[in-house]
């Protein structure tokens, strides 16, 4: 067992306690914006461990160390992806529903497939750009999968992000032109971070396009996605927040056992790009 996964052969959800003594430090109170679930030296403790590699770098280094680090995962089929996204985007007002991605809205878990009003697979990084489709790898990871409307999904089809745009009747604060898509503000650091993992997890060594940010939108199925000066915005104007968190601590406890380094460390966002 390497280094790097004697943290997380444990469970996450754990006391702050035990993972203290992973950590290697007395217990400390939880911070005010952190569950119960997620101790405030949980971060501690993925340093000392899960990134210990990436510290103290910057730039291709940086992106290149975390690379390595998020690429050791388990890869689910995209059959799976269902029963994955029903655990990692749990309501935690109502644990029989989902929250959907862009609507915000609140949904029964089971109230999913392909029919109106209800809720589908969103490939926030547009399967088309790099043409990965629904294949195992890119095309099912949950990093950037989410529960979302199904005529939602389809209004932001594969569309860049970017500011600006007519706002979606169905989807009061989300705004679309004929090439971006600009989600609600309470999201958009989210969305930010998922396309910049997406960007440092598949370099193009596993058969599949080596994805990048772009500064640009209308990149058709050019393996980029834009754009990435408004993105950095999003980033650091949306920083991530309780549900986010604890989305990333589930894919990583229960199904890809891979972090979403940008949620742990929002300061890498500008480190690389």
């Amino acid at each position: 067992m390497s280094r790097r996964h004697q943290f997380y052969a444990r469970p996450l959800l754990a006391t702050a306690a035990a993972v203290a003594v992973l950590a290697g430090t007395a217990a400390a109170a939880p911070a005010a914006d952190t569950p119960p679930d997620r101790p405030a030296t949980l971060a501690t403790a993925l340093d000392d461990t899960y990134y210990q590699d990436a510290l103290g770098k910057t730039g291709p280094e940086l992106k290149a160390a975390l690379h390595t680090i998020i690429s050791d995962q388990t890869k689910l089929s995209y059959s799976q992806v269902w029963d994955a996204l029903k655990a990692t985007d749990e309501d935690p007002a109502n644990s029989s529903n989902v929250i959907l991605l862009y609507t915000g809205r609140s949904q029964s878990k089971n109230d999913n497939g392909g029919n109106a009003d209800q809720w589908n697979r969103e490939h926030v990084w547009a399967k088309s750009h790099g043409d990965f489709g629904t294949a195992t790898g890119p095309g099912t990871d949950i990093h950037h999968l989410r529960p979302e409307d199904v005529s939602v999904n389809s209004a932001r089809g594969n569309k860049d992000f970017d500011n600006g745009g007519s706002q979606l009747g169905e989807a009061p604060g989300n705004y679309t032109d004929g090439d971006s898509f600009e989600p609600r503000d309470a999201v958009k650091g989210d969305v930010a971070r998922m396309i910049l993992y997406m960007a440092v997890r598949y370099e193009g060594n596993d058969s599949f396009a080596d994805l990048e940010p772009n500064d640009q939108v209308n990149n058709g199925s050019a393996p980029k996605m834009g754009k990435l000066s408004v993105l950095k915005q999003w980033s650091q104007e949306d920083p991530p927040d309780t549900f986010e968190k604890r989305r990333n601590d589930v894919i990583f406890e229960q199904f890809q056992h891979n972090r979403n380094p940008f949620i742990d460390h929002p300061e890498w966002v500008g480190a690389i790009w």
